[in-house]
């Protein structure tokens, strides 16, 4: 039982984070400052959520309009922000239909329903699991987590929800095991695993793996929470491995900010959504809707998938100089455009903690020895060398 005097001290928010001694109060681009005026260069974005920098200029000026304007209205009725941003991300992809919620966690819970739901009603399973893969990360509600082939992040909340199997990511058992699988409706997949410890999938392995769904009449379910919306280079990072899923989900950087996700799917499996089969009070909102055109049209007209390459490319180069400079603190240095994973010989959180401490530079860690490395897609050189004179001090020093 806690004292009184325990209770008067806790924090009215529960205790769900390991906060870092910060309190971020200003975001602009590349930077954000504390309550005290403290300036840090900002290599997490929201964790991968602000492709555009904090506060990109022209999100603000049409949320501003909007703000004036309409906020919330239901989806009992129709929303033309939401049928324009649908139509943007169909034309992007080869999906056909887009269906909006609120969060990646919902994204990715909308096409777990939707996988069972086609598989009743289209291919007339009663029963069937989907496939996910060891160390995934799909979220945090009760059958996303299940989802998650992680029991840190399962332990706790059995009994877990039936209907999940779990394979070897990048193993080609795991292809071998699928091809005998016939109990399967649908793979769940992330194209890197961020929470993971920043792994890509394999060229030849997703490939295989693609085939084989497509051969027995798997769905194949593409999980871009994290890497979607430019963060590897390509809108989404499944267009750079030469297959074409059947659902797509997303959310983070949609946004640039403002809450936002969505799963889209091919008109053979979205058909399946009738009016009573899924919804959501808030999802795809005229203010979330016109913050997620603006973040497309800001894509297109300033070219940031083209910066974004660029970016990663000269990003990495760096980081693989350090790799060679120091060998004994730096064990492999991986990912895809600016989601960059940095393998470490010591706990990471160290490194965090240093440079946030003593060079005023944010970044995440992705596991006990994995820095994960996340900027703003808009980022320039000079930040960037910015960054790497700071690691390397800190590597220096460990």
């Amino acid at each position: 039982m806690l004292n009184t005097e325990s209770v008067q001290k806790m924090s009215p928010v529960m205790s769900a984070y390991g906060r870092f001694p910060l309190k971020i109060v200003k975001g602009k681009g590349c930077y954000v400052w504390d309550d005290t005026g403290k300036k840090y260069l900002d290599f997490t974005a929201g964790i991968a959520v602000l492709a555009l920098g904090h506060v990109p200029d022209a999100v603000e000026e049409v949320l501003k309009k909007q703000l004036d304007t309409l906020w919330h209205c239901s989806n009992l009725f129709h929303i033309p922000s939401q049928e324009k941003l649908a139509g943007m991300l169909t034309s992007l992809t080869d999906c056909d239909q887009v269906f909006f919620c609120n969060s990646g966690a919902e994204a990715n819970e909308g096409a777990i329903k939707l996988a069972r739901l086609y598989a009743r009603k289209i291919k007339g399973k009663k029963d069937g699991h989907i496939v996910t893969f060891s160390h995934s990360f799909h979220g945090r509600t009760m059958a996303t987590l299940t989802a998650t082939a992680q029991k840190k992040i399962q332990d706790g909340f059995e009994p877990l929800v039936p209907g999940f199997k779990y394979l070897t990511y990048n193993s080609p058992e795991a292809i071998r095991e699928l091809e005998k699988d016939d109990g399967c409706i649908a793979v769940l997949l992330e194209m890197v695993q961020g929470e993971g410890g920043v792994i890509p999938a394999e060229q030849g392995w997703v490939t295989e793996l693609s085939k084989v769904c497509h051969e027995k009449g798997i769905l194949l379910m593409v999980d871009e929470v994290q890497t979607g919306i430019g963060r590897t280079g390509t809108l989404f990072a499944y267009q750079q491995y030469g297959i074409s899923p059947d659902v797509v989900t997303m959310a983070k950087a949609l946004g640039s900010g403002i809450p936002i996700g969505a799963f889209m799917a091919k008109k053979e499996v979205s058909r399946v959504i009738i009016p009573g089969t899924h919804g959501s009070t808030f999802g795809g909102n005229p203010l979330a809707t016109t913050a997620g055109v603006a973040t497309l049209e800001t894509f297109k007209k300033e070219h940031v998938l083209e910066h974004c390459a660029q970016s990663a490319k000269y990003l990495n180069g760096k980081l693989l100089e350090l790799k060679n400079k120091h060998p004994e603190a730096i064990a492999d240095v991986r990912g895809k455009g600016l989601l960059i994973g940095v393998e470490t010989t010591f706990p990471a959180i160290n490194v965090v903690t240093a440079l946030r401490e003593q060079h005023q530079v944010l970044v995440l860690t992705a596991g006990d020895k994995v820095l994960r490395i996340l900027p703003p897609l808009i980022v320039e050189k000079p930040e960037i060398d910015g960054f790497i004179q700071a690691l390397d001090d800190v590597l220096k020093n460990h």
